[in-house]
């Protein structure tokens, strides 16, 4: 068995897929443990946004953008948010800047298009696809992410320098924060690599590795960054679910209570009553527990509430249109679908919403982004109320064959 150490670097061009060797061992060897250039990802790579559709994007109500300066003679960084007046734009000069829209694949069907080529994840652990277009020289500083990310050059070359200290087996490089800056930047930072990425090659980066990234002419650079809810964030939402389904008169209790030594202490025996009455916030319970997780992972850091749309046709006249007009329903880009099994059922999880369905159904549904005629005729009745349902929620919205 070879004991050679694990590249940094591998070229992707005759491998057949972005990630240049097969999924399990790039699970195996990369996921969560060591960063990873991969050249040639997506060999020829043409981007599928071009920088003016950034910022007419990053112009609009909706979306969530920041735009972020260097002042390098005084290293000072400047932060604004979104929208943002397309007149700003031919102002800011042709350096030192960039331009950041999160949730981009919510919005643009070809950058969306993307995300098939990550499968080999759970589709519920990918968050989005931010997008940044940065002029030469922009940057947003030194800094560490706390959830996975695949930076993948779309246009013009970024500098990546990172600190792999860790995975060298160097120990934990330093991470504390400057204080004089909005931005969470690295008060201390030391390249341990130094790469010029083009269009096509991706940047994989674990968990809190230090990385800066600079323009070396104008460029776009896609983010595909993953869920990674906080464990604060898990115990919260789930003591919160659980407390609320335990009854009012379920309280602290001290029938064994004996004449205290001093009744302004509070004692062992006391804390030991505590203890027992919070075991109802406790449970082991496999079908609470992935009911709770799945509710939780689809709603979890959702962008925008789905709303139902003003006006929706009956029950009747959508299943016509799908059968005999040729329309399909779309759903909703900021609807996340995740689903589990449940004995001999299974729970389809909807941005927050859970419903029982058949396994077949459940999969299909948590699968497709757009339901045909056919897919519609292949579901169970539960499966075909179940659509309907989250069609008058807004999960699915109605086209017709010109508009598909």
């Amino acid at each position: 068995m070879s004991t050679a150490p694990l590249p940094f670097e591998i070229d992707a061009r005759s491998a057949g897929g972005p990630l240049g060797l097969p999924p399990a061992q790039f699970l195996r060897d990369y996921w969560q443990k060591r960063p990873l250039l991969i050249r040639n990802a997506f060999p020829a790579f043409e981007t599928p946004l071009q920088p003016e559709d950034l910022a007419g994007l990053a112009c609009e109500e909706f979306a969530l953008s920041r735009l972020i300066r260097h002042d390098r003679a005084g290293d000072g960084w400047q932060v604004e948010t979104g929208p943002f007046d397309e007149d700003l734009f031919p102002g800011l000069g042709d350096r030192d800047w960039t331009l950041l829209v999160q949730d981009v694949d919510k919005w643009d069907a070809d950058v969306a298009a993307l995300l098939p080529h990550f499968a080999f994840l759970p589709r519920w652990r990918i968050d989005d696809i931010m997008v940044s277009f940065a002029a030469t020289g922009g940057s947003v500083g030194a800094h560490v992410d706390q959830y996975d990310v695949f930076l993948l050059q779309g246009q013009g070359h970024r500098r990546w320098q990172i600190d792999a200290s860790e995975a060298m087996g160097r120990g934990l490089p330093p991470q504390d924060f400057r204080d004089d800056v909005e931005l969470k930047l690295l008060r201390e930072f030391t390249a341990t690599h130094d790469w010029v990425l083009g269009p096509g090659d991706m940047l994989y980066l674990p968990p809190m590795v230090p990385h800066h990234g600079v323009a070396e002419d104008p460029c776009l650079t896609f983010s595909i960054g993953m869920r990674a809810p906080a464990v604060a964030e898990l115990m919260g939402d789930l003591v919160d679910t659980l407390a609320a389904d335990i009854d009012e008169s379920q309280r602290y209790h001290d029938e064994t209570l004996a004449v205290p030594a001093d009744p302004n202490e509070i004692d062992d025996a006391a804390m030991a009553r505590v203890v027992a009455a919070l075991e109802a916030l406790r449970t082991d319970d496999p079908e609470r527990l992935g009911e709770w997780f799945g509710r939780f992972i689809t709603g979890y850091r959702n962008a925008h509430q789905v709303m139902p749309a003003d006006a929706l046709p009956p029950r009747i006249e959508l299943e016509f249109q799908l059968a005999e007009g040729g329309a399909v329903l779309q759903r909703n880009p900021f609807s996340r679908m995740a689903w589990r099994r449940s004995g001999d059922g299974a729970r389809l999880f909807v941005s927050g919403t859970a419903w029982a369905l058949p396994p077949a159904d459940a999969a299909r549904l948590a699968a497709a982004g757009t339901v045909s005629a056919q897919d519609y005729a292949d579901l169970t009745a539960e499966g075909r109320d179940a659509v309907n349902a989250l069609f008058e929620q807004g999960h699915y919205q109605l086209a017709l064959p010109d508009e598909a």
